[in-house]
């Protein structure tokens, strides 16, 4: 286990600093006399040798080649990461792109991915949001032919937002059928959730209440079941600037490239990872093998919880990218960033 930056002497803790801050500018090592040249520390390269040395016995750097130079550990970016770095503010330009996205009119959905975008174009990383999917409110619905057998079912929620499902019908199924079933639906049902308009339809049929001929009533039923069992508590994922990890350091290693950008594919385990970042007020850091999705890729994730004023989880946003972050300003800027969301979301 690496010492507490506070044990280390004043001499190693500047070393330290500038092969870090060269790591994370540039993603090479450097050598004892390129910082004898630039730090302004008033030390032979043979004594920056030695501090080097004694960092690296204590697992806070590495060479990866005999005469390449040292390089940080991931033992050594964390020490970094949680002992010295000094956060950057984002700018008033990088507040009003992420606020600009966000404010951003349309469906909600359009707006947390204009947002990652924003996010991964800042960040020279993939931008990463995780919220519930959200029941759309009802505005108006109808029923398309598409076939004798088949029906295009197109829901319009009050927030602008349309989604189409495709639904089998009984043979003969006529025009009037239905129009008669999404006149019925938009008319009583509007300004409902799904699963509140479901309820009540639901409730009505079973009451015979429902001002329905057989055909449009089963329509009603197909097109509420299925809009209500698709995903209802799944949650929505965004993705944005997968490109941008794609280091230029590490360019020549495809089969990592090639490795990441596979895993980003498989959803699923990036919404786990995502939500073991909900605890918590403050960002959490996963630098490189410690989270296990990214383990052999050589990526660090920064994810934040975004909360509702009342306190609530009400999503998650992050950024994906090489273990060379620059830190101390994606980290602040995942923080504005999940502010941002609390004002849309919560």
């Amino acid at each position: 286990m690496a010492q507490p930056i506070r044990e280390l002497t004043d001499r190693a803790r500047d070393v330290f600093r500038i092969v870090v801050d060269s790591y994370l500018s540039t993603g090479a090592p450097v050598g004892s006399r390129t910082i004898a040249q630039l730090s302004g520390l008033n030390l032979s390269p043979a004594s920056i040798r030695g501090v080097m040395q004694d960092l690296e016995e204590a697992g806070l750097l590495a060479a990866p080649h005999v005469s390449a130079g040292r390089m940080p550990t991931e033992t050594g970016l964390r020490l970094f990461v949680d002992g010295m770095m000094h956060a950057m503010e984002p700018s008033a330009q990088e507040r009003a792109t992420i606020e600009a996205q966000a404010d951003t009119a349309g469906p909600v959905e359009e707006a947390l991915a204009g947002t990652a975008a924003a996010l991964s174009g800042l960040s020279a990383s993939a931008g990463v949001v995780l919220v519930p999917k959200r029941e759309p409110v009802l505005k108006q619905v109808s029923f398309v032919p598409l076939s004798g057998t088949r029906a295009l079912a197109v829901l319009v929620g009050a927030d602008g937002s349309v989604e189409n499902r495709v639904l089998d019908v009984a043979t003969g199924t006529s025009v009037t059928a239905l129009v008669e079933a999404g006149n019925y639906l938009t008319a009583r049902l509007s300004g409902l959730t799904l699963s509140e308009a479901r309820a009540r339809i639901l409730r009505e049929i079973g009451q015979e209440r429902a001002e329905l001929d057989t055909t449009a009533r089963a329509l009603v039923e197909a097109g509420l079941a299925m809009w209500s069992e698709d995903g209802g508590h799944r949650p929505v994922l965004i993705v944005r600037g997968q490109a941008r990890l794609i280091d230029p350091a590490a360019a020549h290693d495809l089969d990592r490239v090639r490795q990441l950008l596979d895993e980003l594919e498989g959803k699923e385990e990036i919404a786990r990872l995502l939500e073991s970042a909900q605890d918590g007020d403050a960002a959490r850091i996963f630098i490189g093998s410690e989270n296990k999705l990214f383990a052999l890729t050589g990526s660090s994730v920064i994810a934040k919880p975004v909360r509702a004023l009342d306190g609530r989880v009400v999503g998650v946003v992050g950024v994906i990218g090489p273990v060379r972050l620059n830190y101390a300003r994606v980290v602040p800027m995942v923080d504005f960033t999940a502010a941002t969301l609390t004002r849309l979301l919560g």
